[in-house]
């Protein structure tokens, strides 16, 4: 069985299967990079899940297992709605995507733990031996199991220069950060002054084959 640490589910708030699944990918992903967890900015994961999704729980997973978070903007997600990753880590010639399974989510579906999800029932309000069943399964998986890997070759990727410049909106007076400012009526202002959106830095994953 997997051994996945108990402060694991403190840190997400509930026992459920898919934080475990995220950890366990998080895992494999540090594995076939040859890296450790990260303590400052280092790994950076894309996550393909989007919103509104139960299976989103695996991000935090993948957080705990890579040190990879968002509070450090080192995971972002993709919007795709599928229950996978890649992860990139600077140094390194590839990056490598992971997916679960078609066949493993098919083996989850049926279980007792997502009827009651269905129906509208938190994971923390799920009775207890349903839910460990469920996540028994997955801890007991094996990695060929669960998941799929791609290697994606020739990855690149620029990560935002870090700064501490910052300055004072022109309009309602609050700090912002300098790559954030924005000119409207001759003024540096912050975004919400200036009615525009942010302009978010995209990423595309390269076609791959999936197995």
């Amino acid at each position: 069985m997997f051994d996945l640490p108990d402060w694991t589910f403190e840190f997400h708030g509930h026992h459920c299967p898919f934080m475990p699944i995220g950890f366990r990918m998080g895992t494999l992903a540090m594995e076939n990079l040859g890296v450790g967890r990260s303590l400052n900015h280092e790994m950076h994961v894309f996550s393909e899940m989007g919103i509104g999704h139960p299976q989103g729980c695996m991000q935090d997973g993948i957080m705990s297992a890579t040190g990879a978070t968002f509070g450090k903007g080192m995971i972002e997600k993709l919007n795709y709605g599928k229950v996978a990753a890649a992860f990139w880590y600077p140094g390194k010639p590839d990056a490598i995507r992971i997916s679960l399974k078609n066949e493993f989510q098919d083996k989850l579906s049926p279980h007792e733990f997502f009827r009651y999800r269905r129906q509208g029932v938190e994971p923390s309000e799920v009775p207890d031996e349903v839910k460990r069943d469920i996540i028994d399964i997955v801890l007991n998986a094996s990695d060929e199991e669960l998941f799929n890997i791609t290697i994606l070759q020739g990855f690149e990727y620029s990560p935002v220069k870090g700064s501490f410049s910052k300055a004072k909106c022109e309009s309602c007076g609050e700090y912002v950060f300098e790559r954030y400012l924005r000119v409207k009526d001759e003024k540096r202002v912050c975004i919400p002054c200036s009615g525009r959106t942010v302009e978010e830095q995209v990423v595309h994953l390269p076609n791959v084959s999936m197995p």
